[in-house]
Parts: C-alpha cells; sequence; structure tokens
C-alpha cells in the first residue's frame, strides 16, 4: 500500500460518489484528457472507464509514477510522465480541446492554476479546467469585489478563466483525512475583447503593487506606476481614496493596458 506523503500534499481521494461527481462534470468520451496528481488512480480509472481519446497523466512521485505504469502500461491511450508540474512545458504536450481534472495538492494549487493562465497562446489548447483546492483558496479564486477574500487570484483568474460550477467536499472523502474542507472549481477560458494586455506579467506586477498594501488608498500605488494620476483617475473613473479591494477587476485591466501604453513609449 502507497503512503502518502505529507511533503507533496497527498490526500488521495477515495470517496466513490465524489469521484462520480467530479467525472460527470467533463464530456469524457473521445476528448483529450490530462490528470495532474492522479495518486494511485481513484479518479484515472473512473476517466477510463468513460472510453477518452487519450489521457496524458502527470506524476511527481516516483513511487506513485511506479505503480501507474505497472497499472496502465498495456494502454496505448495512456501517456506518463514523471514530473513535477511546475517544472514540466504542459503547453507543448498538451493537445487541443483538452479536459484537465486535477486533485490539486493545497501547497502549490495557486502556482498550478497561474501556469495555466500565463499560456502564452491564448486561447489555450485546454477547453475546460476540473480542479480541487483548499476552500480558503477556492473562495479567493470566486471572490466577489470589496470581500475579504477579493485580491490578486480572482483578477488573474478572471482575466483568462470563468468559472462554470463549483462544489464542496468534506475531509472524510480524503486519505488521510485534511483538516481544512475542499472545494472543486469549473473554469472555461475566456477572451476579454474589451481591454487588451499584451503580457500578462504586467497584470501581476499592477495587482502586487496595490494588494501588497491593501489598507492603503489606491494613490500610494498609483504614484508607484503612474506620473499624472489625477488624469488616470478620470480616465478610470475611479476614487483615489479607495482601497485596492473596491476596485473591480476591469479597473485593473484598464490600468494594465494603460501601464503597457507608458512601457512603449518609454
Amino acid at each position: 500500500m502507497i503512503k502518502p506523503k505529507k511533503s507533496l500534499g497527498q490526500n488521495f481521494l477515495i470517496d466513490q460518489n465524489i469521484i462520480n461527481k467530479i467525472i460527470s462534470l467533463g464530456q469524457i468520451e473521445n476528448s483529450n484528457i490530462l490528470e495532474i496528481g492522479p495518486g494511485t488512480g481513484n479518479l484515472t480509472s473512473k476517466i477510463l472507464s468513460k472510453n477518452p481519446k487519450s489521457l496524458i497523466l502527470i506524476e511527481k512521485d516516483k513511487n506513485l509514477y511506479d505503480e501507474l505504469t505497472n497499472k496502465y502500461n498495456e494502454n496505448k491511450k495512456v501517456s506518463i510522465f514523471n514530473y513535477d508540474i511546475l517544472n514540466f512545458d504542459l503547453e507543448s504536450k498538451i493537445k487541443n480541446n483538452t479536459i484537465i481534472f486535477g486533485n490539486l495538492p493545497y501547497n502549490i494549487s495557486t502556482q498550478i492554476l497561474v501556469k495555466l493562465i500565463k499560456f502564452k497562446n491564448w486561447p489555450p489548447k485546454y477547453k475546460k479546467l476540473i480542479f480541487m483546492f483548499q476552500k480558503e483558496v477556492a473562495d479567493k479564486i470566486i471572490a466577489k469585489v470589496n470581500s475579504k477574500n477579493y485580491g490578486r487570484l480572482t483578477i488573474m483568474t478572471k482575466w483568462r478563466l470563468k468559472v462554470t460550477d463549483h462544489f464542496e467536499i468534506s475531509n472524510s472523502c480524503f486519505f488521510p483525512k485534511p483538516r481544512v474542507i475542499s472545494k472543486v472549481l469549473v473554469f472555461k477560458p475566456i477572451v476579454n475583447n474589451d481591454v487588451k494586455i499584451y503580457n500578462i506579467s504586467n497584470l501581476e506586477t499592477i495587482t502586487q503593487i496595490f494588494f501588497s498594501s491593501k489598507r492603503k488608498m489606491i494613490n500610494k500605488g498609483l504614484k508607484k506606476v503612474f506620473q499624472d494620476i489625477k488624469s488616470l483617475s478620470k480616465e478610470l473613473q475611479i476614487d483615489l481614496s479607495a482601497r485596492p479591494a473596491e476596485l473591480s477587476e476591469n479597473d485593473y485591466y484598464k490600468m494594465t493596458e494603460l501601464f503597457e501604453k507608458t512601457l512603449i513609449k518609454s
């Protein structure tokens, strides 16, 4: 029996009802599927039972990788990679119209999501993400403006992804039993045609400047980026005495668009 490793944030989903519920969120038959962190293969086996066109598995744990290889080595639809997902060139390996599943390790779940948001080519080759997060992280992703959870992760995610479904999972559905509740989020890629941001790293920069001092008025952050903040506030129709959480996602997108124009001029 494989012993879960705390260092890799391993909590294996064992509840068959929840596994079936997750599987039902994607049209698997004849689709290209990718699973991040398949672990012991509980979800993997269900995916294969739905007859996908192809299945890519990415597993960092060498022992689990060996187990999965032994289990699926005769299935020509399955490709298995023994890699850390954060160091894996996912964009070049993924196939067109892929659905990505992931019971993500809590300690790197945000980094994995941002990696997928920052694909160079957009729209991406994936058509849907079905990811499990710690509830605290999931709540930040789907947060509303001017709420305690609203911040950088909300803004980054909503620039390129739309959440289409979500539900909570009790900690009793896992082995070992984590201390926290989990939440599944379903994403679909979107294209924002109202605002042009050419490098999403600039959106990271802008949000970092403001939310590193989230209790201060936005005029402090604006002075770090722009010269004439009064003209900027009129153009964007924002109050200079507002706090970062009071600005909408679109305010940050427009701000980033203007920031990129200043970079071009300089």
